[in-house]
Parts: C-alpha cells; structure tokens; sequence
C-alpha cells in the first residue's frame, strides 16, 4: 500500500508540474553571471562572459542534482559534447538543488563525467534571471531553477530557448540550434 501511495504522489508531481512561468525569448539579451562551478570535481569560477568568447554557450537549467530527470539530462549532454564542441559551443549546466553535491555530480561518470561545467545557483538568483524557476500549476517555487535550455551567441543574443521538464529533447533542441546557428556564419 505504502508503494501505491508513493507513486500516486510522484504521479501527481508530475502531471502538475507546468513548465516556467516564463522564459527569456529569441533575440533577448542574455544577463551576464559569474557563478561557482565545478569541472571533473575541481572548483572555478565561471563566467557566462568568458564562455562567449569561445563561441556560443547552451546554458542548461536542472531542478537538482542526482535526481532521476538531471541524472539523464547531464548523462545526454556528457554523451553529445564532442558534437557541441565540434560545432563550436560549449556547455554549462546551472542548478539551486542539491549545491552541496556538485563537485560530485560533476564528475560522475554516469552524469557529467567530467566533460563540461555544473554550477551552484543557491536561491535560484541566476534561473530568476533568465525566467527559469522551477513551477508547479502555474506558480513558480522560489528558490528552485526549473528545466530551461538556451542557446547564447557570441554576441550575447539569446538564440534559442526551451523550456520541458522532460529532460529527452534538451540535448537535440540545444545541438540543433547551435548547428544551425554555424550554418548560418557559413553562409
């Protein structure tokens, strides 16, 4: 009976839960940050700004670390970074839950493996930022980033932007746009 009940309320989150109340749209300036990060376990600072200097960023938002729907984003980002990298993006994945475990996270070979940068976002300040908090039936819940994906231009521009918790089309949406984006420099 206990199970019955625990899937219920799990059933329950899930069919309530609703996207972001809102989300930084296509051509919007992308706000700058400097975050505490982790990659393959070792501390830095990142910053948005540096990042853009290489090329564009996919700036991921998870709800928390070692969670069901995180662990397969991070592990689907780690699996697809050769083809960012190859097409001239890099990857950063921002998170408010479970800050105390990133460095962990980071470099777990079943989620980011080491291959691109988590940061700590404690009260959500950087999701807020990019209209990303986490939202239940329609209302935001403070303090938790929810999953939104964008894609930054060099230039800062907001290029693309998704917004599901169901974290399968993150990867495909994210590389999609950036390949479209280098066919668009292309031409």
């Amino acid at each position: 009976m206990n199970r019955i009940v625990a899937l219920s309320v799990a059933s329950v989150l899930a069919i309530t839960a609703s996207p972001a109340l809102a989300m930084l749209a296509k051509g919007a300036k992308a706000p700058d940050f400097t975050a505490p990060a982790f990659l393959a376990g070792q501390p830095f600072n990142y910053k948005l700004a540096d990042g853009l200097k290489k090329g564009p960023v996919v700036l991921y938002f998870f709800p928390s670390a070692y969670t069901a729907g995180c662990n397969l984003e991070a592990h689907l980002f780690s699996e697809a970074i050769d083809d960012f990298k190859a097409s001239g993006a890099t990857v950063i994945g921002v998170t408010a839950g479970k800050v105390e475990r990133l460095a962990e996270f980071s470099k777990d070979t079943e989620r980011c493996g080491g291959k691109f940068p988590v940061a700590a976002d404690p009260s959500a300040v950087i999701a807020k930022k990019y209209d990303a908090p986490l939202a239940f039936k329609g209302v935001a819940m403070p303090g938790m980033s929810g999953r939104t994906s964008y894609v930054i231009a060099p230039d800062g521009t907001v290029i693309h932007a998704y917004d599901n918790l169901d974290a399968n089309d993150h990867v495909s949406q994210t590389l999609n746009a950036v390949k479209a984006w280098k066919t668009s420099k292309a031409k």
